[in-house]
């Protein structure tokens, strides 16, 4: 009997083993579309029906946040009004009350409410309707051409859509924002009496996630976008009509920092390389990388650099001044560059006086 629960336990050890395996090399989802994208780099390391127009539900409200974030004041103070009232969703707000941006900000990212939304278009776009046009605005900036928003709240339109993949651009602009960052990863405040808690289960089931925003409505389904950030290195999962989105995310998270881990090339200041510079007596000047730049690498890939900077440079030379750039190759596609600053500054240096007349005089003589 030992032997065969020995025997039964290593093949229900083995079975389990395939199936990480598997998931780890055939990622899949129960999404109908779904993507995962490394945030600095903007590789996409998964991706299903990425580019499908869907509606998106209350993931909208990460543009909404974002929108308000840039184009308002945090200690804004916003009487609430009875047209500010929504159907769905709601942080129950009440005509009359007066509230700050920052709180109605809470509302609309923990509580998802869609009266928070209302307000905060009103307020910060002075109407609704205008707000809605900085929303389709901000889409064109971030090269959401397959976007287009309605309302700032995500209820169900015609004109109301966007794609897995504009909504991966949208969280990496909105992943840049420490506000934003701040508001989507508090769990939960309490804020003049008012309690809000954010509905993302994610913030306690996934290592290292930042937030970012749930969805729902029946025609939507379920709408899930997140973040999260190991070793320093952000991902973003995007998944749209997923009735298994929370253990969905887990895995393309974890798949993506276990299969595409990012390398760091090169450190904003650091010294790549010395060279001589001519009409300076000898002096050699240190050439700097001007930023950072690291790439999220499968098993197997490698990164190839071609180094475009002259053999040697001319005087005078000035500190920040650019002197070349490096370029970043993969499987022979550029992916990135990185330009070569000059360390410091280089004057001409002048031969001395009696070194001078003494050239004048040789070539005289010649």
């Amino acid at each position: 009997m030992a032997l065969k629960r020995l025997i039964s336990s290593l093949l229900c050890a083995g079975v389990l083993f395939s199936i990480l395996t598997c998931q780890t090399l055939a990622l899949s989802t129960s999404a109908t579309a779904s993507i995962l994208m490394d945030v600095d780099s903007g590789r996409v390391l998964y991706e299903q029906n990425a580019d499908k127009k869907m509606l998106i539900a209350s993931t909208t409200k990460i543009m909404t946040a974002l929108v308000a974030v840039e184009n308002g004041t945090l200690s804004d103070v916003v009487t609430i009004k009875s047209s500010h009232m929504a159907e769905g969703s709601s942080m129950y707000l009440k005509a009359g009350e007066q509230l700050t941006l920052e709180t109605l900000l809470y509302g609309l990212l923990l509580c998802s409410g869609n009266d928070a939304a209302v307000a905060i278009a009103d307020h910060v776009g002075g109407g609704v309707d205008h707000f809605v046009e900085m929303m389709n605005e901000k889409a064109q900036e971030l090269g959401m051409s397959n976007s287009s928003f309605a309302n700032p709240n995500g209820l169900d339109d015609e004109k109301h859509y966007s794609t897995a993949r504009d909504m991966a651009k949208l969280a990496a602009a909105a992943v840049e924002n420490e506000t934003l960052v701040r508001l989507f990863s508090t769990r939960s405040v309490t804020i003049g009496g008012r309690t809000m808690t954010n509905h993302n289960k994610l913030l306690g089931l996934v290592e290292g996630c930042i937030g970012l925003k749930t969805g729902y409505t029946r025609a939507a389904g379920r709408t899930l976008v997140s973040c999260a950030q190991r070793n320093g290195q952000r991902l973003v999962a995007v998944t749209l009509q997923d009735g298994n989105d929370w253990l969905d995310h887990a895995a393309m998270l974890d798949y993506g920092f276990s299969a595409y881990p990012a390398k760091t090339f090169l450190t904003r200041g650091e010294t790549v390389r010395q060279v001589p510079v001519e009409g300076s007596d000898g002096i050699s000047v240190p050439l700097l990388a001007a930023e950072d730049f690291a790439w999220p690498l499968a098993e197997g890939e490698q990164v190839e650099t071609r180094w475009e900077v002259a053999d040697s440079l001319v005087a005078p030379l000035t500190a920040g001044q650019v002197a070349g750039q490096v370029v970043f190759l993969l499987n022979g596609e550029e992916i990135g560059s990185v330009e070569l600053l000059c360390g410091e500054d280089v004057a001409v240096t002048l031969p001395e006086p009696m070194t001078l007349l003494q050239r004048l005089l040789n070539l005289l003589q010649d």
